[in-house]
């Protein structure tokens, strides 16, 4: 197996990172020469030289493309590591937020507050919603894994299904209930789409971002010690029990701020840290770091294909997404049962 040293690694990742934030902007329904968008963007940034773009053109990369640019980073880079998170803290590859129903979890909470609040809060509503139901079923999942034997991966599992299964089931009932418009939002979040990307969201996710980056990498070295067990982690000094709760907390906020965002989007947090893991190894000191900048391109990519697969029209990212995760969650069963 390769392993990379971490700042080859990071330089490698952020190179193809900005290759493909500067293939968003100028890719799409409305192609644009990549100079003359390139030419526009510095003079935007640094206000020096000027730009021929005709001014329809440079709305379209200014207000649009890049803010859905930044918001695809913002969201893919939380999601990763609060998959990576989730994974060193039960231990398992399988420990997704979205296969544990957290992600479900919140789109219930964040559909809920798209149907019960005003229009005019609803910018405020939908993340608190999104976030306390996130929070709720991540809790719920955990107490109903935990035992004194450890935490079971089986009924970790089995719970996240079942939960996922009764937030459908309530994500069905609302929108039976809804009406046109009401349906169409509702629609929106159960695939996921990053075409509302706007400052709110941006500013929101930026601050979300900074705050669970510094707060995973500072438990980075707790984290790998819940590698060797609960028991060794807690002959090191760690207080096990208060970490999970802290670092639960910290994915709720994240997928449900993420969610609430852009609605569901899966199997981020699955597919980044297990390909980064491959190239730096189980050390959270790197992994961390690493699986943000992977999440932002895996999402950024998947953004792109989105616009471009079918254009004019443009496909859900979450279905993008989800037709990349699912073959691969698949395969990673496949090879589990191969170990056993």
């Amino acid at each position: 197996m390769l392993r990379l040293p971490l700042p080859s690694s990071i330089v490698i990742l952020a190179l193809i990172l900005l290759l493909t934030m500067l293939a968003s902007v100028v890719t799409g329904a409305l192609p644009l020469p990549w100079m003359d968008s390139l030419s526009f963007l510095g003079q935007r940034l640094t206000g020096i030289g000027g730009s021929t773009l005709e001014p329809h053109e440079q709305a379209v990369i200014w207000e649009l493309r890049v803010p859905r640019t930044l918001l695809a980073m913002l969201v893919g880079a939380i999601l990763a590591q609060c998959g990576a998170v989730m994974q060193g803290v039960f231990r398992n590859p399988l420990a997704d937020p979205g296969i544990i129903g957290v992600s479900a979890g919140a789109a219930v909470g964040a559909v809920l507050a798209i149907y019960f609040s005003p229009p005019a809060i609803s910018q405020w509503t939908i993340p608190l919603g999104a976030f306390l139901a996130g929070l709720g079923c991540a809790m719920l999942v955990y107490q109903l894994a935990r035992s004194q034997f450890g935490t079971s991966v089986l009924v970790l599992l089995l719970a996240g299904i079942a939960l996922s299964a009764l937030a459908g089931s309530l994500i069905g009932l609302i929108s039976y209930l809804a009406d046109d418009a009401r349906l169409r939002d509702v629609s929106l979040w159960q695939m996921g789409s990053l075409a509302a990307a706007d400052r709110w969201r941006l500013w929101l996710l930026a601050a979300a971002a900074v705050l669970l980056t510094v707060r995973f990498n500072q438990h980075a070295p707790a984290l790998n010690a819940l590698l060797l067990g609960e028991a060794e982690a807690r002959h090191l000094g760690i207080n096990v029990e208060a970490l999970k709760r802290e670092l639960i907390l910290l994915v709720a906020l994240g997928v449900g701020l993420c969610v609430a965002a852009a609605g569901v989007i899966g199997f981020v947090g699955l597919v980044v840290p297990h390909l980064i893991r491959t190239f730096t190894g189980p050390d959270h000191r790197a992994l961390l770091p690493l699986s943000a900048l992977g999440g932002a391109l895996l999402l950024l990519l998947a953004d792109l294909i989105s616009r471009v697969m079918i254009a004019p029209a443009e496909l859900p990212v979450g279905i993008v997404t989800g037709l990349i995760g699912a073959p691969f969650f698949v395969l990673l069963l496949l090879q589990m049962k191969g170990r056993f």
